[in-house]
């Protein structure tokens, strides 16, 4: 899974932002700003990756324990789905 084409983050003014461009800012009206948990799981998925190598990178950067980062990946992960962000 990843990122779908047509977004970008940007850091602006020392938030991250999400910003469409091309085809991504037709479909996508709105903003999205992420914290720095969500910069890094954000910038993960602009390669393909799966979910378990996307907690194994969060317990390497992070002190979390396994259980947590797996629930929080799977939360953040369906709420990219939701809005049509991750590609499969």
């Amino acid at each position: 899974m990843k990122i779908k084409d047509g977004y970008l983050l940007r850091e602006v003014a020392g938030s991250n932002i999400v910003v469409p461009i091309g085809e991504g800012a037709i479909d996508f009206s709105g903003v999205i700003t992420l914290n720095e948990v969500g910069a890094f799981i954000w910038k993960s998925l602009e390669e393909d990756i799966t979910e378990a190598e996307l907690v194994d990178r969060i317990l390497a950067e992070y002190d979390i324990d396994k259980e947590t980062a797996q629930n929080d990946v799977k939360e953040y992960i369906s709420s990219l789905r939701g809005a049509g962000l991750i590609a499969d």
